[in-house]
């Protein structure tokens, strides 16, 4: 039977059959998990694999994943393996930010945004929970940074869960897509989900007041399909973004307006860090990059200096 992995608790699979729709637990061989894979799970949500006849217990067993259309990855947090792969065979990667309670990191989303344009995955920014920004200095922080990205290119959508605002425009982007959705801890994708899929009642939890971060909800991914069409893959919260699979000469190409602005520079092989003529440092002291892109640029440079890319996965 061929299947799409519609749910990976770690060690255990539910794979929807491409024919009649119906899901059949699944596992994998030990041997499976180490042939070849670099990574801390061989078989993502949004794989196609070959699913061999159910045992007496009613569980089969994967035997082969199909070639990926793409897939997108962060480093794992289990430092035996090299990486961890979110999903496979999307259209789109959302990731879902707060500007306060809790707060997302600019450092986060520029690795997200960047991991997703080097795994050439559109992406798109869902600033939720603006009801909170009630006072005019938030008002300003949410335009100044939703002008930030949409100038460099990406679609940024602002939207409330708790009172409804912009859930239609984000149906509209979800619809007819396989869309990755990812975020912090915190930031309300449950909710969201919630909203998306009427029914589906996914827990939810409060804000810690004492760290003002987010409490995992979400304890493994999932895909779920959606009314009228398209489907989203729900992963745990997660608290930091490690990049993978990074060559250093190439991290500019996945910071749009900085491999623009460095065509300009003197040497092809700038790295825009300390060369005479760079036009990156330039335009940074111009304003004309944004600081925090420029030190999400540095730092992701960084995870490249630990010679922990391009390996196979």
């Amino acid at each position: 039977m061929t299947g799409r992995v519609v749910r990976n608790t770690g060690s255990h699979y539910m794979v929807e059959s491409l024919t009649d729709g119906n899901e059949i637990p699944c596992k994998i061989k030990g041997n499976f998990r180490i042939k070849g894979i670099r990574t801390t799970n061989p078989v993502a949500v949004g794989d196609i694999v070959e699913v061999a006849e159910p045992g007496p217990d009613g569980t089969a067993f994967i035997t082969s994943i199909h070639s990926r259309r793409n897939y997108i990855i962060r480093k794992a947090s289990n430092l035996s393996k090299e990486a961890h792969i979110i999903a496979a065979n999307i259209d789109c990667a959302m990731l879902v930010v707060t500007l306060a309670h809790p707060t997302t990191s600019t450092t986060f989303i520029d690795r997200f945004l960047a991991t997703s344009k080097a795994y050439d995955i559109d992406a798109v920014l869902c600033v939720n929970k603006t009801d909170l920004l009630t006072e005019p200095e938030d008002s300003e922080y949410l335009n100044a940074f939703c002008y930030l990205y949409r100038s460099i290119g990406y679609k940024v959508l602002e939207i409330s869960a708790k009172t409804g605002e912009g859930l239609e425009k984000l149906r509209k982007c979800l619809q007819g897509k396989t869309t990755l959705l990812s975020g912090n801890s915190g930031v309300g994708k449950s909710t969201l989900v919630n909203d998306l899929i009427p029914g589906l009642e996914l827990r939810t939890a409060e804000i810690s007041t004492v760290h003002d971060t987010g409490m995992h909800t979400t304890t493994f991914s999932e895909l779920f399909h959606l009314p009228g069409g398209g489907s989203i893959i729900d992963t745990p919260g997660v608290r930091g973004f490690g990049t993978v699979d990074f060559d250093r000469n190439e991290v500019a190409h996945f910071f749009p307006e900085i491999f623009e602005i460095g065509h300009d520079c003197r040497f092809g092989n700038c790295t825009h860090t300390h060369e005479p003529g760079c036009a990156v440092l330039a335009a940074l002291d111009e304003a004309r990059i944004a600081q925090s892109r420029y030190n999400s640029y540095l730092s992701i440079l960084e995870d490249a200096d630990e010679g922990k890319y391009r390996k196979g996965y």
